[in-house]
């Protein structure tokens, strides 16, 4: 493992804004990193994300799709909380890379352009009047072939997959052997067969040396095997087995008796309120 610990500093300074106002990381100490495969869980607005994303920034990570994370504006306080910390790590990753399911659009975009703007310099170099046939035409397939590289791993129009098929193929494209990887809720353009895929790409990644700290609901995801699973629970972020799990529990119990659940609910009078047995 290349992250060890995320440990806050001696006499660092904390205030009343944001993220200190996050029970979880107004009270977190140092947090320690045990396994390959490291899932932060909770409710919405507990702090996991703004952990992550604290991470990314202190071990410098690369944002796919994304600006840096020493610039990026809905990073600030993120920033604010590395800070405060420092971090424990060990020997060097091939690659660090921070990636947010919502970036995956602007991912493509970028690669989308990139492929425009080579295909442009490749004529341009075909219609270079002063050089001979044979140099532009050398100069044009050299460039033409970082161009295939591209489609290779994105595809010629990266726009024309679905969102999570899009987000799967980034995430092969990105993956190598010995990097750390830090996702936020990968599962979310995700259906469950596909969140089955991307266990199955982490399976791989691990095998291959590579760590992985990610921000998750999916309780398929967690059931990664090995995994540490740390639940953001009030001022605190405890380690906890995977059948404790509230995401766990709660969707067992709603699969086995749907119908305890719903008839809770008040649906509007033009829509079937019938239940499933």
């Amino acid at each position: 493992m290349f992250l060890e610990a995320f440990r806050r500093r001696r006499g660092a300074r904390i205030d009343d804004a944001f993220p200190w106002t996050v029970p979880a990381l107004r009270g977190l100490r140092e947090l320690r990193f045990t396994a390959p495969v490291t899932f932060l869980m909770g409710e919405n607005g507990c702090g996991k994300s703004t952990l992550l994303e604290a991470l990314a920034v202190a071990v410098d990570a690369g944002a796919a799709g994304a600006e840096g994370v020493d610039v990026d504006e809905t990073l600030s306080g993120s920033r604010r909380l590395t800070a405060a910390f420092e971090t424990v790590e060990r020997g060097r990753p091939r690659m660090r890379t921070f990636f947010r399911a919502e970036d995956a659009f602007g991912f493509t975009k970028r690669i989308a352009g990139e492929i425009k703007e080579i295909e442009a310099e490749a004529d341009a170099m075909l219609h270079d009047d002063p050089a001979s046939p044979f140099r532009r035409g050398l100069g044009a397939h050299i460039t033409r072939s970082s161009r295939d590289v591209l489609v290779r791993q994105y595809g010629a129009d990266p726009h024309a997959r679905s969102h999570g098929e899009t987000f799967l193929g980034i995430v092969r494209a990105q993956l190598v052997s010995k990097g750390l990887y830090l996702l936020d809720e990968p599962e979310t353009p995700l259906s469950p067969t596909r969140v089955l895929t991307l266990l199955a790409i982490l399976l791989d990644a691990v095998a291959g040396g590579s760590q992985f700290v990610i921000a998750t609901h999916s309780p398929i995801l967690a059931a990664f095997p090995g995994a540490s699973i740390r639940v953001f629970d009030g001022d605190s972020i405890v380690e906890t087995p995977y059948d404790d799990l509230e995401q766990v529990r709660v969707t067992r119990d709603f699969l086995n008796a749907p119908q305890r659940y719903l008839r809770y609910l008040t649906l509007p009078e033009n829509q079937d309120q019938s239940t499933p047995e």
